[in-house]
């Protein structure tokens, strides 16, 4: 389990999950508003090299980074219903040589990847976060164990 005191903490963190993604890997992001996931996108971006702010994709729904060196995809769930993540084509996303990171997974259900990382971000009583890891698949399996090596 990792912790975060701090946005900056956070956005470390993120930078250091960043470092440990390749081609392919998916990022299922839960928690409460205001927790900190796109803290840790932010962190995720900049590990690929993004330059341009990262900004939530609340009413987007996503916002696309190819200029990363890994493209990066992040998504916002948050508004959608399963039936309209159907007509989104999410599974272009994750055929795509690239990093998707998806805010409010559980919004979309049975259209998630098959193989990702989800980490769960609690807010604690003194405001430090915790981020809980569980793996789904033998590709996100490889990278918690990367993780868990650094």
């Amino acid at each position: 389990m990792w912790q975060a005191k701090t946005d900056e903490e956070m956005r470390e963190l993120g930078k250091r999950l960043g470092q440990a993604l390749t081609a392919g890997d998916h990022i299922l992001l839960e928690g409460d508003l205001g927790v900190g996931k796109t803290t840790l996108t932010k962190g995720i971006a900049e590990a690929l090299g993004v330059t341009r702010p990262l900004k939530s994709p609340t009413y987007t729904l996503i916002r696309e980074y190819p200029e990363a060196s890994i493209p990066l995809y992040h998504m916002d769930m948050y508004r959608i219903t399963e039936e309209e993540a159907e007509i989104l084509g999410l599974e272009e996303y994750y055929e795509a040589d690239a990093i998707t990171v998806i805010e409010w997974p559980q919004q979309i259900g049975e259209w998630l990847p098959d193989d990702a990382l989800t980490i769960k971000v609690t807010r604690e009583e003194d405001d430090t976060r915790s981020l809980a890891f569980s793996a789904e698949g033998s590709a996100s399996q490889a990278l918690l164990h990367r993780l868990e090596m650094n």
